[in-house]
């Protein structure tokens, strides 16, 4: 079984996106290919920022829907302290 992790990405216009993957950097250039998520694709390139292993898809996908309700203080703290950054 996959390990699943919730990431973020700092847009190129200094936003932030969230989501969750079991392959970050995979991922990322996914997104900077142009193939990841239609958000990123007019802000790229992305540059990974966060990442946090979650166990299981539902157990990411409840952190990932957690992150994005967050204030962007808050993320922005959570980014600072750092996750897994594998």
């Amino acid at each position: 079984m996959a390990t699943w992790f919730v990431y973020i990405v700092r847009c190129a216009d200094r936003t932030l996106y969230t989501g969750v993957t079991t392959d970050a950097e995979k991922r990322v250039a996914d997104h900077n290919g142009g193939r990841g998520a239609k958000y990123t694709r007019n802000r790229l390139p992305v540059e990974l920022v966060f990442v946090e292993a979650a166990g299981e898809r539902g157990d990411a996908l409840r952190r990932e829907h957690e992150i994005k309700r967050m204030r962007l203080s808050d993320k922005r703290e959570l980014i600072r302290k750092g996750g897994d950054r594998r």
